[in-house]
């Protein structure tokens, strides 16, 4: 997977343009529906991450990038749940998660948030 461009509010992956977060699921993409987390956001002041959502366990490392500034919440049961499933998880700014992820993508899974 090549990561091409990232900005605020845009990522390029493979050469596709994308202005929504995604989520990479063994090697496919897919926009992040964070619906089942906006019950969450008046607490955190912005959308979090919340266990509620179709993340990508199927890994044995999930890195989220939290945005162009840092600031996408990450739940405690995202970490707890992770945890449990004996998955390592890496949590950094966008451009450090991808930074991660042409590092070692091998087993790995992500979740980009593209604005804040």
């Amino acid at each position: 997977m090549r990561f091409d461009k990232f900005s605020f509010g845009s990522i390029q992956i493979d050469g596709s343009t994308y202005e929504h977060d995604v989520i990479i699921d063994r090697g496919e993409i897919r926009k992040r529906k964070k619906k089942h987390s906006k019950k969450f956001r008046e607490q955190f002041g912005h959308t979090p991450l919340s266990a509620e959502e179709k993340i990508p366990w199927k890994c044995q490392r999930l890195v989220v990038g939290t945005g162009a500034y840092g600031n996408l919440p990450v739940m405690e049961e995202v970490k707890q749940e992770a945890q449990r499933r004996k998955i390592k998880l890496l949590v950094f700014a966008t451009a450090e998660a991808i930074k991660a992820l042409q590092q070692d993508a091998k087993d790995t899974n992500a979740i980009l948030h593209v604005t804040c």
